[in-house]
This record gives C-alpha cells, structure tokens and sequence, in this order.
C-alpha cells in the first residue's frame, strides 16, 4: 500500500501478475505468485482472477488470445503470501483452446476457473455503446480527494490503512457517478454507477507476458474492486457500515475485443445490480473505451449486512 508522502503507484497490480514457474504437482503446467497487500483479513480477489488469467495465458502458445474465464472462490486466501495455480490443458484446436486454472494455498484448493481463448476469424460486429450522461473524470474528485477530510472511526470501520489503500493503494484512480460508497452512499440510492479508472502511472512489463496479455489480466484485476457496489448502493451498504461483511463466490468476465493500450487513457465501468436476496447480490459490469466496449463481468457475491436484514 501507498505510504504516506508516496506517490500512489500502478505496481500493486503488476506485482500481483508476476509468475514463477515451478513443477506441475497436478496437471500440465505450474506457476507460483503472490497475492499483495490489503487492509482486510483475507486477499483481494481480483489477485486470484488475474493471476489465474495470466497462468492460463502463458500456457497458449499459438497466438490465441482469451475470449472468457468463469471462476468461482471457495477458500479465503492469505494475505501477501504464495499461491500454487495448476494449469490444465483440456484442449487445443484450431480455432479454440480451453484451460482449467486451480490455485491452491495451504494444501487446499481456495480458487479454480476455466478459461477459453480464441485465434479469432472475420465475422459481424456489433458493441453496446457507453451512456452518454456521465460527468468527465476531471469533474470528479479521485478516491483521495473525496478521503482528504475523513477520519477513521466516527461510527465506520474505516482505519488508516483501508483509507490509504482506498485513496492510493489499489493501482488505479478511481473517480464514481453518483459518489463514492466508501463511507455513506453518496448520491441516490440507484441500482446504478459509473466509474472512471485508470492506472495511477503506466503499467510495467511484466515478464512472460505480452503487453496485450498483460493488459488483459489488469482489467481482470481491476474488475473485482468495484463490482459490487451497485448492490451495496441499491441496498444503502458503505464499505465502512459497521458489520457489514462481503466475498466474492463466483466471477464471469468476456473479453469482446483486444484491449491492447486501453490503460492508455481512462476507461468507462458501467455497473448495475442485477438481483440481490438470501444474502447474496449479483453485479454486471462493461468495460469502454472512447470507442469500444472492451469486456462484460458479472459477479455473485456474499453480502452480511450485519443488521440483521
């Protein structure tokens, strides 16, 4: 996470998409990685979508590129410490490939996610377009102008930590429409939101993956901060409510087109609530630039309210 005094920086996510190989124990192939800093008492989950993405790229050799990858979380995962991902290859052909992606911790397997990449063929296009009725970013404040004046406590369960990693500490600024959820629900209580994210400072290399890969796996990393919070808006829930406790269960993300220099500039996440009952909400999100709709995510996730609704 961001100190204080440091400049927030974009190397949290490429950190997280740095792999090691190492002996398969299970299947075909094998990499270790580390899941890096958070202030909550488990790992952030985009760190398993996005390194379990970035094994199962570095397993396809033939110039596909990922076309999904559904996932779903069955264990928490330490924080800053080695997870094992397993890549399977279940199959090769000439237009589609498909990998199974386990990533296993303590002996356990907390992570497991299928992933198909396609070489790609001439055919019809078609894309959603972006709403037109969201502020630039620049009329915006950042995560860390609208945290400035906030202090931990006052009946939330923000502390220092989580307010600089918030405001600095996740690689991407982060501006919402209507207003954050950090704290309170700022704005109307909508099924809705918008955010604009960007990286703080451009994306590293990152070894044994091109710059299209590695660009892949950061909108996969990114994807996993906000997903929920169209739920947690409709339903009146900040972050800091005391109580309230979340996990992700399970992740589908598609990549409609190749998002090779998108961080370039900023992106549009659109995001709605889809349903939310039984203590469960569902997220869908789309990825856009100036021009394309790059990626859809939907994500299931558990929502404790902690009072008793």
């Amino acid at each position: 996470m961001t100190g204080p005094g440091e400049q927030p920086t974009s190397r949290t996510v490429t950190d997280a998409l740095a792999l090691t190989p190492t002996e398969p124990q299970l299947f075909d192939l094998a990499f270790t990685a580390v899941t890096q800093p958070c202030p909550w008492p488990k790992a952030y989950g985009g760190d398993m979508v996005a390194q379990a993405a970035a094994a199962a790229a570095r397993s396809v050799t033939d110039g596909k590129t990922m076309h999904s990858m559904h996932s779903y979380f069955m264990r928490p995962v330490d924080i800053g410490a080695e997870i094992r991902y397993e890549v399977e290859l279940l199959r090769d052909g000439r237009g589609y490939s498909t990998r199974q992606v386990r990533g296993i911790q303590n002996g356990k397997v907390a992570y497991v996610c299928l992933a198909g990449f396609a070489a790609g063929e001439p055919g019809g296009t078609h894309a959603v377009r972006p709403p037109t009725d969201v502020p630039s970013p620049d009329e915006l404040p950042s995560s860390a102008a609208y945290l400035a004046g906030e202090e931990p406590g006052n009946g939330s369960t923000m502390t220092a930590e989580s307010r600089a990693y918030w405001s600095g500490g996740r690689s991407f600024d982060m501006r919402h429409v209507p207003g954050p959820v950090y704290l309170r629900v700022e704005g109307e209580q909508v099924p809705h939101q918008a955010i604009w994210i960007r990286p703080f400072d451009a994306l590293r290399p990152v070894e044994g993956l091109t710059d299209a890969q590695r660009d892949l796996a950061a909108l996969a990393y990114a994807c996993d901060y906000t997903i929920l919070e169209p739920v947690l808006r409709t339903l009146g829930l900040p972050w800091a409510q005391p109580g309230l406790v979340t996990a992700s269960l399970d992740h589908a993300m598609w990549f409609h087109r190749p998002p090779t220099g998108a961080f370039d500039g900023w992106l549009l996440y659109a995001q709605e609530a889809v349903a939310a009952d039984d203590g469960r909400g569902t997220g869908l999100g789309r990825f856009f630039t100036a021009t394309d709709h790059l990626a859809t995510v939907v994500q299931e996730g558990m929502i404790r309210s902690g009072q008793g609704t």
